[in-house]
This record gives structure tokens, C-alpha cells and sequence, in this order.
């Protein structure tokens, strides 16, 4: 073996190793497109979900079905009708419908039960277990317009499917739901998963998708200028979606991202739009810091928040520990009183926990992320990834293209996530002029 394989693989399985002591014992609901199975990458997703499920991940597949069930009535000469963004079903809607349902989770269930040797399913024993965990009421009459046999979710059975979990099975729910008088309703696999996710209290909710993701700035066209937001907070979301015209098609920018917000607004931590095209993205998504897709994160407003004035006293409490141990430069109360416009904080139950500085060199495309501070008490918890998301948003925002630090004690961290060593020569003159050359700091680069 290699000795460059062994240097770039050992690192990388070490980075991955919090998560997975993380997300062990943890629930994910996973929602997956039909488009994804139609578009032939269904093995590969059911070799990804398996490895994570191995880590001691808890899971709930819920498929969808839609070009299957367009595909079965263009065959009989019917054609698909929606309205409000729901499939309006008829009778013979209905029995596409279970065709399909049908099929596909004959698909799933073989692809779960590959274990060829020399392949990611080598010697992985994945018992998957479906049922009628739901129950479901008609969508009735809206606007007008009668949906048939199209159905919303009434009740989900939790306790029998966390007991099916703790038997260490994947659930596989179709977008199927039962009434107590038996009679099926057709439902979305977006509503499904939303609302199993939400009575499971599920950790994660993921949906593999047509869509790449939430992009900066929405509606605008795929470019360098216009990445995909890895993290969008739940007000930003809502905000976004109060924006949108009413999402109707899959690939309209709220049509996920309404489902993401509910959860969220429900108790959901995290939910996410992946890209079903990018090979791999689940594990992308779930091991890797900054991930591939959009995830929704519900942090409370008054946790994560730009400094006011009144914030100085405790920001200079926080930062004064590691002032004295030389970890952090001094500085005095006048010049933060000065900046305070350029920190964010992080405040726990009135206490500040966390706090970063943002200094802009707009002739330079950059700036220095300064001041970095997280509490002993609160280290370990994330809060300086909360710090470092938001510093990397107010840098986009004001169109840069990279951020800096300067630091003594704390490389390893920052090279972590994304950072890079540059010689001192590399900063901005500006800043240069003002480099310590005695202190020796390490200048480490992040490009946005």
C-alpha cells in the first residue's frame, strides 16, 4: 500500500471519527426522491446507508415514487394531474400508485440484501422491515378541486417504529397511509418523512433530491458567485420562504426547503436537501464538516447574534484568560467598544460563551477573523463551528473571497476546517504593517 494513501487516508479517517461517536444511537429519517432510484442510483445510496447504519445510525427510508407512478399511467393512456403541488388521484392514479409502491420496494429490499464480496456490502446483514406504521386522512376538497385518493398523514405509529429500531432494522415506508376503515390514501414522500421525523424527534431529516441544495442567492444561476449555502438557519429559512412564490415543483427553491423549516419549527435539529447526482453524498453530508448540501439548523436567535455595545463587559470577561496565558493579544475595553460592530457572539441563557471578530480588507477580497474565543466550559459543543459558519456568512455577504487568523496555539483547529498555512508575506499591506514579527504568529487562509 501506498505511502501517500496511508498519509492522506489516516488523517481523514481520524477527522471522521466525531462524527461517528456523535451520531451513534442517533435517528435519521432519509427521504428519497423516486427520481433518484430512476436515475440508477439506488445501490450505491443502499451501500451508503448501510455504512451508516453499521456506525450505530438509526434509520427510516421513506421512498418516493413520482416519475414511477407518471410512468405506469402514461403506459395505460392517463395523464398525471396535479394542483397545489399534489397529485391529484384518481382510481386508476391509485393503482399505479400501489403498482409502483410495490415494485420499488422490491427494488430496495434487493439492494439491501447485496453482499457480494469486494463490495461496500461485503459481510452486512441489513434486516429491513416495512408495515403500516401511518395512518392517513383524505386532502378532501381545496379550492375546488377534489383529490381523490390523495391523502395527508393523520397518525404516526412511534412506538412500533422505534421498537422496530431498537432491533437494529431499517424502516422503509412507502408514501402509503391506511384510514381506520382500510382504505389507502396516496401521500407525499416529503409529507411522510417530514412528519415521522417530527414525531420521532428525529435527529437528522435528509432528503435526496433533484436539487443540489439552497444556493446564496436563490433563483440566480449555478456559478463560482453563487455557491450553495452548506448552512442556512432556521430564520433565514423562513425568511427566504416568505420570499418565494409558492413551490409547486420539485425543483423549485422552496419545495424541500418548506418540508426543512416544519421540521425544524417542530423540533427537528437539522434537516437537509442533498443532491442525489453527487456520488456519495450522504456520507459527504454526514461526516464531512462542511458537507455538500443545504442544512437547515434550528439555532435560536438570541444564542447566535451580532454584539451590541452592552456585550463589551462580558466579552472582555470572556477573553481576559486567555489574554494573561498569552493565547489571545490584549485588548483593552476603548478598542472593543470601538469594534463591538465587528463581533459576533454566542449567549447562553444571558452569558456570553463564545465570541469572533470580523476585520474587512475590501481591496484585498479578504479579511482576518480575530479574537476567536469559545469557554472551557462551553468547548467541545460545537459553538466555535456555530462562530467560525457565521463569521464565513458576514464575509460572503460583503463579497470576499477568503477569511484569515493569525494564531500561536490553535492551527490544528482551524486547519480542521478548511484553513491553510500562507507565509505572513501573504497578508494585506495593511495588516502586514501591523504583524508581530516577534509573536511569530501563524497565518492559516480559508478561500469562501
Amino acid at each position: 500500500m501506498s505511502a501517500v494513501f496511508n498519509f492522506t487516508f489516516v488523517p481523514w479517517f481520524r477527522s471522521v471519527a466525531p462524527y461517528i461517536h456523535k451520531f451513534r444511537n442517533q435517528t435519521f429519517v432519509i427521504g428519497l426522491t423516486g427520481e433518484a432510484i430512476a436515475a440508477g442510483k439506488l445501490h450505491n445510496i443502499a451501500q451508503d446507508l448501510a455504512l451508516i447504519q453499521a456506525m450505530g445510525v438509526k434509520i427510516v427510508l421513506v421512498h418516493g415514487f413520482r416519475p414511477q407512478v407518471n410512468e405506469q399511467l402514461a403506459a395505460k393512456g392517463h395523464a398525471a394531474k396535479y394542483s397545489h403541488g399534489i397529485r391529484i388521484t384518481d382510481s386508476v392514479a391509485l393503482d399505479c400508485a400501489q403498482e409502483a409502491a410495490g415494485q420499488l420496494r422490491y427494488e430496495i429490499e434487493a439492494a439491501f440484501s447485496q453482499g457480494l464480496p469486494n463490495t461496500p456490502m461485503a459481510g452486512a446483514t441489513v434486516r429491513v422491515i416495512s408495515g403500516n406504521f401511518l395512518t392517513a386522512r383524505p386532502v378532501g376538497i381545496v379550492d375546488g378541486v377534489d383529490f381523490q385518493h390523495s391523502g395527508l398523514v393523520r397518525k404516526v405509529d412511534v412506538a412500533g417504529i422505534r421498537q422496530t429500531l431498537d432491533m437494529d432494522a431499517l424502516v422503509l415506508l412507502s408514501p402509503f397511509g391506511f384510514s381506520p376503515t382500510g382504505e389507502a390514501f396516496n401521500l407525499s414522500m416529503e409529507e411522510v418523512a417530514t412528519s415521522v421525523a417530527i414525531e420521532l424527534r428525529a435527529d437528522k431529516l435528509i432528503f435526496l433530491t433533484e436539487v443540489p441544495g439552497i444556493r446564496m442567492q436563490p433563483g440566480e444561476p449555478e456559478s463560482e458567485d453563487n455557491p450553495i449555502d452548506t448552512e442556512l438557519p432556521l430564520a433565514a429559512a423562513q425568511a427566504l420562504l416568505a420570499t418565494l412564490p409558492t413551490a409547486q415543483q420539485p425543483t423549485d427553491t422552496g419545495f424541500y426547503l418548506q418540508h426543512c423549516v416544519k421540521a425544524c419549527k417542530a423540533g427537528v435539529e437539522r434537516s437537509h436537501i442533498l443532491p442525489f447526482a453527487v456520488d456519495g453524498s450522504l456520507l459527504l453530508e454526514v461526516y464531512v464538516h462542511d458537507g455538500i448540501g443545504t442544512m437547515v439548523i434550528d439555532e435560536k436567535l438570541e444564542e447566535l447574534r451580532e454584539a451590541t455595545i452592552d456585550d463589551v463587559g462580558g466579552i472582555l470577561q470572556l477573553i481576559e484568560p486567555f489574554e494573561k496565558d498569552g493565547t489571545l493579544v490584549k485588548r483593552d475595553r476603548t478598542e472593543i467598544e470601538r469594534d463591538i460592530a465587528t463581533y459576533t457572539i454566542i449567549e447562553h441563557d444571558g452569558v456570553i460563551f463564545g465570541c469572533a471578530a470580523l476585520y474587512p480588507y475590501p481591496e484585498a477580497k479578504t479579511a482576518e477573523m480575530a479574537a476567536v474565543t469559545v469557554s472551557p466550559q462551553s468547548q467541545g459543543t460545537g459553538d466555535g463551528e456555530k462562530l467560525l459558519k457565521r463569521i464565513e456568512q458576514r464575509a460572503r455577504l460583503l463579497g470576499l473571497d477568503s477569511i484569515f487568523v493569525l494564531t500561536t496555539r490553535t492551527m490544528h483547529w482551524f486547519i480542521k476546517r478548511g484553513f491553510s498555512p500562507v507565509d505572513p508575506d501573504w497578508l494585506p499591506d495593511a495588516r502586514k504593517r501591523k504583524y508581530n514579527w516577534d509573536r511569530k504568529s501563524q497565518v492559516l487562509v480559508k478561500k469562501l
